[in-house]
């Protein structure tokens, strides 16, 4: 690209004072020479690695196997049975306010976030009748977590008698990479349990947190959850709300995006596999895709779990044998379901844009998608009807899934009885199984950013970093670090960042869980 260099929009930490940030490490700030990198992979993680790769004159071709941006954030284009265009997608994501790098990435193209809207609530019901909220629950810690124990009816005088405060004072002080040392051998379940967390508030743990990394709670690594608890809870300000685009992912997120690299001069090759990755004989990469092969002077994976797995396989020669040892032991989450249902009528007028559910059955969560996506709006003025999505999350891998599909419809009367005289207009299902699985003790397998090749680097939300992030944070985050890794070695100027404190809010809480760790020991 031609003519001055746009200035990056400024680092923003949100409301949270105590936001931690790493500074952008020096450097020109714009290439002199014709650096070349590949970016595998259209997803969160590898939009940000192009996007400050391509900000600094590096020339980047951007490889995505399907026909549209975003990856597990994506969306593509379909047709309903009464002629509808629509987008349809893989499901309900929270854009929180903690999600520092991931929303200063969208800030490129809406610098105001006019794109996203704040949905009021967080509302979560369990079948046995408890309904909690987080509206009205302070943001700041420990205020956070005093007040919403008080407002919630999921908490029992009774029950909080049974908690063992020695065991839970641990997840008042969580930093990365420590409680990966402490409890990521431990199961969500049994920290809980140790805890004694009382058994009508486990669907927070559980539904809230666990299973938002598409894993039941007996598989899933309890430094994994500790640390959801410190960044959305515990250790961050910025609360448990959220916005949600005000239209499909494509149109208010990844199309302007696109538009933005390509400005920058970034090639972007959609519906493009890659199949190999090998080192040249000049110190580069050649990167077969698309029918032909292309030289890079640097690499950066951005794939799913089962994506980067099966391309390390097919590379033999890509970093080291260790490296690729490591990466044939990925495993993916169990499947999960999302399905989408076009009514005829609208639903309760009271019913939130998103609720989490427990007691279910599968069933995790409702949206009410034309609340607040103009597209889905549209549709349902148009014919008086409504459109609602279900998530099924950690499906068994065993269960039929027409006998799956069902019974998620089945339990949505059960929650929404007004939806039992609904006529199905159309519905599409959504079956997947590519979330990583951060199982017991599988910290030290994961991925890093950095590679025994200093020109291939790794970022996804699989990707172990020693920052404070989770799933959609986690993969912008890793987008920018190995983008900044390429750009120290190239001598040109990094991403500035930033994310939650990476310790307790205070300093007697400190105190109290160091001594319940020395304790422990």
């Amino acid at each position: 690209m031609n003519g001055p260099v746009p200035r990056q929009p400024p680092a923003r930490r949100g409301r949270d004072r105590r936001a931690h940030i790493l500074p952008a490490h020096p450097g020109a700030r714009h290439a002199h020479g014709r650096h070349t990198a590949a970016v595998i992979g259209g997803g969160i993680a590898g939009l940000a690695a192009a996007t400050a790769l391509a900000e600094r004159g590096v020339k980047v071709t951007l490889y995505e196997r399907e026909p549209y941006l975003g990856g597990r954030a994506g969306g593509w284009p379909t047709r309903l049975r009464d002629g509808s265009p629509v987008t349809m997608s893989r499901g309900f994501h929270a854009f929180f306010r903690q999600y520092y790098n991931l929303r200063g990435l969208l800030r490129r193209t809406d610098p105001a976030l006019a794109n996203l809207t704040e949905l009021p609530d967080y509302p979560l019901l369990h079948a046995d009748g408890p309904r909690d909220s987080f509206r009205h629950v302070p943001r700041t810690p420990p205020w956070s977590a005093l007040g919403f124990v008080a407002l919630s009816p999921s908490f029992r005088s009774a029950d909080l008698r049974a908690v063992d405060p020695v065991a839970a004072l641990p997840l008042l002080d969580v930093r990365v990479p420590d409680v990966y040392h402490r409890l990521d051998d431990v199961s969500a379940h049994d920290l809980l349990e140790a805890i004694g967390f009382p058994e009508q508030a486990r669907h927070l743990a559980f539904e809230v947190f666990s299973r938002s990394f598409f894993a039941d709670p007996r598989q899933l690594s309890a430094a994994e959850m500790a640390l959801m608890f410190h960044i959305y809870f515990l250790g961050s300000a910025e609360g448990l709300l959220f916005d949600v685009p005000r239209s499909p992912y494509p149109a208010a997120l990844w199309d302007p995006l696109a538009a933005y690299l390509e400005g920058h001069g970034t090639d972007i090759r959609t519906g493009c596999p890659v199949e190999n990755v090998a080192p040249a004989r000049d110190g580069g990469f050649e990167v077969a895709g698309d029918g032909e092969e292309r030289r890079y002077d640097a690499v950066v994976l951005a794939l799913d779990t089962t994506g980067l797995r099966s391309l390390a396989a097919r590379s033999e020669r890509l970093a080291d044998s260790a490296w690729r040892e490591r990466m044939a032991c990925l495993r993916p989450a169990p499947p999960f379901l999302v399905t989408r249902l076009w009514l005829d009528r609208p639903v309760a007028p009271d019913r939130p844009g998103f609720l989490g559910t427990s007691g279910f059955g599968d069933l995790d969560n409702i949206s009410v998608l034309n609340l607040w996506e103009d597209e889905a709006a549209r549709w349902a003025a148009r014919t008086g009807g409504s459109v609602v999505e279900l998530h099924a999350y950690a499906v068994d891998p065993a269960a039929p899934r027409t006998a799956q599909e069902q019974q998620l419809l089945h339990q949505l009367h059960r929650v929404y009885p007004e939806t039992r005289a609904a006529k199905v207009v159309d519905v599409r299902h959504e079956w997947r199984e590519d979330c990583p699985l951060f199982s017991i003790g599988g910290y030290a397998d994961r991925p890093t950013v950095r590679t025994a090749d200093p020109r291939l680097v790794v970022a996804g939300d699989a990707v172990r970093t020693d920052l404070p992030v989770a799933l959609m944070e986690r993969a912008a985050t890793t987008g920018f670090l190995a983008a900044n890794a390429l750009l120290k070695r190239w001598g040109l100027r990094g991403q500035t960042l930033w994310t939650v404190p990476n310790r307790g809010r205070t300093a007697v809480l400190r105190k109290a869980a160091a001594w319940a760790g020395h304790r422990a020991v």
